[in-house]
């Protein structure tokens, strides 16, 4: 037995720190973010349930819908952040420390004003909207929603300014330690959702202040942490904001800012649909099973995270077969993710009664179906756009995100109106207008990398 071990441990040993140094940086990340994504996705999972129970199904529905309205706040963003994060790691594997300090300190400085002044509308406007009547509720709620509207739409606004220290971390293929802060703030709201349950009656309003004020907490943490620590020299500073920086990053953020808008109007407006052509209860079961499968993704994303700014490096370093052989291993993995999908759509319907509890949820086979298919098509494609997102080929794609969300709400208005389907329609809608993620970037990919082609496909 000792035997067996001690060779475990040296195959370890020789998997994590043997190899090209790039890939070795990536393999250590990838271990730690599986240790750190499997406490995140457990905590996630445990959310649901807790949730429900303190505040109903219905009321787990507003908050869901209200979400989705707010997140839209987040194409305010403009891609500045994916710009940054580009543009961060072509400076580091150009050794230019001053030029990725002007980007830390201008993207901070742009997110700043245009979420400072955002939040500041909302603020003047909030008071006009009836939330009742936009999340078809009882009237007598709109004081509760409307305040917790602001709750969220303070967390958005702050969330994202701070959140470019997690993008820092990206960028420095140090995807770990950026999980590291999103499970801590998951931690702490889990934490305050189990002391509201056993001291509290259900509100919206503390449920908020419970979800948005623990992240934030973290994050403000980790930007005095990091950027006193290992991060001093990227310190952002008001002497070294130049808007004439912006220029860049405005360039590729543009970019990045359309195919964000697309997934937003694809992803976010999903509740609002079902919301308003199902009811807030449908939203709820949407979720789950968008939660259930969407553990196929966290996984395969935790592989994945370290190639958009490994390919940045290699590809800035002329290393095609290290991006070719990246690749192969990542469609080796697609097939055990569909393996795994298989089991887990078998057994869906035991791990909701499980994880849900007996009667407080109705979830047909033929919705969790299509959430597996759907799940299974993007990350069959995540790994080709990942690659190319991080050598900002991004024309094909951002010609089909103007595509897309069209396709979308259109599609999934058929399905639903016309051909009477339920809401596993959005999952279907979703897929077809995801054709960029399984069809054109694979063939992109191809085109650059085995065929030595530029033009269009690089662009």
């Amino acid at each position: 037995m000792a035997n067996y071990l001690d060779k475990a441990i040296v195959l370890a040993k020789n998997y994590l720190f043997t190899g090209h140094e790039r890939s070795v940086r990536a393999k250590r990340n990838i271990l730690a973010s599986f240790l750190i994504k499997g406490c995140s996705i457990g905590i996630s999972l445990l959310l649901v349930p807790m949730t429900i129970d303190y505040i109903n199904s219905s009321r787990y529905g507003i908050w869901l819908t209200l979400s989705s309205i707010v997140a839209w706040l987040s194409f305010f963003d403009i891609g500045l952040t994916q710009g940054l994060r580009n543009k961060f790691a072509e400076a580091k594997a150009k050794n230019d420390d001053n030029i990725a300090k002007v980007y830390v300190s201008t993207t901070y400085a742009l997110l700043g004003i245009i979420f400072s002044s955002l939040w500041i509308v909302f603020m003047i406007s909030n008071s006009y909207i009836n939330w009742s009547d936009v999340l078809k509720v009882e009237s007598e709620m709109q004081s509760e929603i409307s305040i917790l509207a602001i709750i969220v739409v303070s967390y958005f606004c702050m969330s994202f300014v701070l959140k470019i220290i997690t993008t820092i971390l990206l960028a420095d293929q140090k995807p770990a330690k950026s999980s590291l802060i999103d499970l801590l703030g998951q931690i702490i709201s889990l934490i305050f959702i189990f002391v509201l349950i056993k001291t509290t009656e259900g509100s919206l309003i503390k449920l908020g202040i419970a979800l948005c004020v623990s992240p934030l907490v973290v994050l403000i943490a980790a930007n005095v942490l990091l950027f006193n620590g290992p991060y001093r020299k990227y310190r952002p500073t008001f002497s070294t904001v130049k808007f004439s920086y912006s220029k860049s990053l405005f360039n590729l953020g543009f970019v990045f800012f359309v195919i964000q808008l697309a997934n937003i109007i694809q992803f976010q407006t999903a509740n609002i649909i079902i919301a308003r052509s199902f009811s807030t209860e449908d939203v709820t079961s949407y979720n789950i099973v968008y939660k259930y499968f969407s553990v196929l993704n966290m996984i395969f994303t935790i592989f994945l995270t370290p190639f958009w700014s490994a390919s940045t490096e290699a590809f800035h370093k002329n290393d095609i077969n290290w991006i070719r052989n990246g690749i192969k291993k990542y469609n080796q993995l697609n097939i055990l993710m569909v393996l795994a999908g298989l089991v887990m759509l078998i057994f869906s319907e035991t791990v909701y009664r499980l994880w849900i509890g007996e009667g407080k949820v109705s979830i047909g086979f033929t919705l969790s179906l299509f959430g597996f298919l759907f799940f299974n098509t993007s990350i069959f494609g995540g790994k080709y756009v990942s690659f190319l997102n991080g050598i900002s080929a991004l024309r094909i794609q951002f010609v089909a995100c103007l595509i897309s969300p069209f396709l979308y709400i259109v599609s999934a208005m058929f399905f639903i109106n016309y051909l009477k389907m339920g809401v596993y329609a959005l999952f279907l809608a979703s897929i077809l207008s995801n054709f960029n993620t399984f069809i054109l970037a694979p063939i992109q990919y191809h085109m650059i990398v085995n065929k030595g082609k530029g033009g269009i496909w690089l662009r």
